[in-house]
């Protein structure tokens, strides 16, 4: 099993590797009307520097999927290896480090500590890696500045627009430098205009920090101008074709 060691070690060789491999990944539910099965044999690849959107109707397992792939939910069977890490193979504790070295984590609901400022947020993943106070508030800063918010800092997440705060939430994803990005609907509950803005900045800092890359999305506009762009439908995978734009 997989150290934290191990985890913070991705040699010359994992660089090579597929960012994500997923194969005969299964996710069943056991409810009061009997088994509910998401996914059966299902298959993905994703390479360095894909910037991958995933669409499908509501109910079809598209965040059930993107927990699979951060280590936040098991599935029943099958296997997902990110950044060279067999991330089923994860106790609590190895999960909780992998996603604090290895990933970056936007919601659709930005979960931003309403007591703290936008700073502190953004310094949440370094602190609890264990940097010193002043060395993570001063990295949090750098990130408020990519994200264009470096006069935001002393804000609470109640003074910022929702905009600005799935801002916040983005620069608390990468602070940590992680090398994959997951999203899940970061423009959903955005209007149109802030949505365009915050995933073009999604797409900015996914070029010029290198970063591999998967959004589940509702928005067919959004996920055609992504690297590609998978439909999850009967618990499989497709390419999102044209017709799929409907």
């Amino acid at each position: 099993m997989e150290s934290s060691s191990t985890l913070a070690a991705a040699g010359p060789r994992a660089l090579r590797e597929p960012v994500i491999q997923v194969q005969q990944l299964e996710k069943t539910y056991h409810t009061a009307r009997g088994a509910l099965t998401l996914f059966r044999d299902l298959d993905l690849v994703v390479e360095q520097g894909e910037l991958v959107a995933i669409v499908g109707q509501s109910g079809a397992g598209k965040s059930t999927l993107l927990h699979m792939l951060g280590a936040l939910d098991a599935p029943t069977a099958g296997s997902v290896a990110c950044v060279g890490v067999d991330v089923t193979r994860l106790n609590a504790r190895q999960a909780a480090a992998f996603r604090n070295q290895k990933l970056g984590y936007v919601w659709q609901f930005h979960y931003l500590l309403p007591e703290f400022t936008a700073q502190e947020n953004v310094a949440m993943p370094l602190l609890a890696r264990g940097m010193g106070r002043n060395a993570a508030l001063a990295e949090a800063d750098k990130w408020l500045q990519e994200v264009g918010l470096a006069d935001r800092g002393a804000h609470r997440p109640g003074e910022l627009s929702g905009g600005e705060q799935q801002r916040v939430a983005l620069a608390r994803a990468l602070v940590n430098q992680p090398r994959l990005l997951l999203a899940d609907e970061p423009t959903g509950d955005l209007d149109e205009t802030t949505s365009e803005h915050v995933f073009a900045l999604i797409e900015r800092l996914h070029r010029s920090h290198g970063l591999t890359s998967v959004m589940v999305t509702h928005n067919m506009e959004l996920a055609h101008r992504c690297t590609r762009a998978l439909r999850l439908e009967s618990g499989r995978l497709v390419p999102l074709s044209s017709r799929g734009m409907a």
